[in-house]
C-alpha cells in the first residue's frame, strides 16, 4: 500500500518539477514545497476534524481530572462517568486519532517518495547543493525540530508529565532523523510542519470566534 502511495507522490513531485520548468525556473526544492502544501491542503478537512476533537478534549480537561480524582478507587465507575461526560459534551476521545490514521498512508507515501526519488537534474535549493544529500549547514534539522515542537505544543490536550516529556523528546528525534536523511526530506518536514501550524492556528481562532459569538 505504501508503495502505491509512494509512486503516486513521485508522480506528483515530477508534475510540480515539470511545472517549474515550464515557468522558467526548474527547481526540485520548489517542487517539494508545492507538493507538500498541496497534500496538506487536501488533508485540511481531516486536520479540521482532528483539531475540533482536540479542542473539545482540552476544554474537558479540568472535568476529566476531577472525575479521575473522585473515582480513583473505582475504575469501573470512573469509566462510566467519563463515558457520560464525553456523551453529554458531544466529544469522542477517539475522533482525534482517526484523521491521523487516515493521513498516515499519504504522509508516509510522500516520505518514501522523496527519500527514494530519482532526480533528472542537480536538485540544488538555496544553500543546499543537492537535496539528495544532507544539509551542510544543519539549518533544516534545526527548523524541523523547532516546528515539530510548536506543532505538538498547539495540539497538546493533556499537560501530564508524560506528554510534556514527549513534547521535548519528539522534536529532538525528528531533528536527529533529519540529520541522517536527504535534505529533500528535511525540506518536506519543515514545510509540512509550517503549513500544519498555520492551519491549526486558523482553526483554533475560528473556533474561539464562534464560541465568543454564541456566548
Amino acid at each position: 500500500m505504501f508503495g502505491y502511495f509512494s509512486g503516486f507522490m513521485q508522480m506528483g513531485l515530477t508534475f510540480f518539477y515539470d511545472l517549474t520548468s515550464k515557468l522558467g525556473f526548474p527547481n526540485y526544492g520548489i517542487a517539494i514545497i508545492l507538493l507538500t502544501v498541496t497534500i496538506r491542503m487536501l488533508l485540511y478537512p481531516l486536520t479540521a476534524k482532528q483539531v475540533k476533537s482536540m479542542q473539545g478534549m482540552r476544554e474537558l480537561g479540568p472535568k476529566i481530572k476531577e472525575m479521575q480524582e473522585k473515582y480513583k478507587d473505582d475504575k469501573l465507575k470512573q469509566q462510566e462517568e467519563m463515558a457520560k461526560l464525553y456523551k453529554n459534551a458531544g466529544v469522542n476521545p477517539m475522533a482525534g486519532c482517526l484523521p491521523m490514521l487516515v493521513q498516515m498512508p499519504f504522509l508516509t507515501g510522500i516520505f518514501y517518495a522523496i527519500r527514494n526519488f530519482s532526480y533528472v537534474s542537480q536538485p540544488s535549493f538555496l544553500w543546499i547543493k543537492t537535496l539528495a544529500g544532507k544539509d551542510p549547514l544543519f539549518i533544516l534539522p534545526v527548523l524541523a525540530a523547532i516546528t515539530t515542537y510548536v506543532s505538538s505544543q498547539q495540539t497538546m490536550t493533556d499537560p501530564s508529565q508524560q506528554n510534556k516529556m514527549m513534547l521535548l523528546v519528539m522534536p529532538f528525534f525528528i531533528g536527529f532523523m533529519t540529520l541522517r536523511f536527504p535534505a529533500g526530506l528535511g525540506l518536506y518536514w519543515v514545510v509540512s510542519n509550517l503549513v500544519q501550524i498555520l492551519q491549526q492556528r486558523f482553526l483554533y481562532r475560528t473556533q474561539e470566534a464562534v464560541q465568543v459569538s454564541t456566548d
